[in-house]
């Protein structure tokens, strides 16, 4: 047996899901009264290794595109900090956790390997020979994802200094979090309004609706603006203008500017403070610090 497992040793980590398909072993599996396999081995043989190279450059959930595209659809550069962020954290963790993984199964593989060397029976000994391989093949693939994984949070960390650089921001913290989020509900509930009005007649649905009100928004107003800005879309198409994407953000950032306060208003109404400082762990009030000090 420790020839076998000195054997096994020396191929450790070579053993990949591709050229176990064109092994020798494999003729086994296969109908044997079909001999048109053997070409078709062949010609996996000779073609194989060229897949498995570029199979290499994905291994990620989604593209760079869609990531940004996407994934992250935020209107606001705070909020897009934020997923931006969660996605960052969230690749993280998957990495912590390959790696505990890996770790797992290097240990089981030393573990199968020890008893390899210590069983007399030829056939325990084959199927810890099959255990070691198989696990081989997993940690092999278990690399690409990883690689997959860490070429993603290379691109999101970047994309989040990105948006740093962007939002002339050096770093964001809670009090700056809480306060943009007044611009993003208001962007967000017009987006959502001109999407629906645009399949629908140029009418907001009552979802939106809903949305509005909760932002103290009136309904009436909002719709208002929404067909002033419909038809003046028509007027340049009339002209053989084409209405542009970055003309409809400038749009929804000027309503978010003209209805800035409603949210804080209606809240206030209701007997609540929008932004509680206090509860801020980026902010301490100084009557506070002269009490603590």
């Amino acid at each position: 047996m420790k020839k076998s497992v000195t054997a096994k040793l020396k191929t450790k980590n070579k053993t990949d899901s591709y050229n176990l398909v064109t092994k020798e072993s494999i003729v086994p599996c296969l109908p044997q009264n079909k001999p048109e396999y053997k070409q078709m081995l062949a010609n996996i043989s000779e073609r194989l290794p060229a897949v498995k190279e570029a199979s290499s450059n994905f291994y990620k959930s989604h593209s760079q595109f869609m990531s940004v595209t996407v994934d992250v659809t935020a209107l606001t550069p705070i909020r897009a900090m934020k997923f931006t962020l969660a996605e960052i954290e969230n690749t993280k963790t998957a990495l912590t956790e390959s790696y505990f993984k890996a770790k797992k199964a290097r240990i089981k593989l030393e573990r199968w390997e020890s008893k390899l060397e210590e069983t007399k029976d030829p056939f325990e000994g084959q199927l810890l020979e099959l255990k070691i391989e198989r696990m081989q093949v997993a940690m092999e693939h278990s690399k690409e994802l990883v690689g997959g994984a860490v070429r993603k949070l290379n691109a999101f960390i970047n994309q989040y200094n990105n948006l740093l650089v962007h939002a002339k921001k050096e770093g964001i913290t809670e009090e700056k979090y809480e306060k943009e989020e007044v611009k993003y509900h208001i962007m967000t509930a017009i987006k959502q309004a001109l999407i629906a009005a645009r399949a629908s007649g140029g009418r907001i649905d009552e979802g939106n609706h809903i949305y509005f009100f909760e932002l103290g928004i009136n309904g009436a107003q909002a719709q208002l603006e929404l067909e002033a800005y419909l038809h003046a879309e028509m007027e340049l198409l009339k002209e053989g203008k084409a209405p542009t994407h970055e003309m409809t953000i400038q749009w929804m950032e000027a309503l978010a500017d003209k209805w800035a306060d409603n949210p804080r208003l209606f809240a206030e109404r209701r007997g609540f403070t929008l932004l509680d400082e206090q509860s801020l762990v980026n902010h301490v009030p100084a009557e506070i610090l002269k009490e603590v000090s």
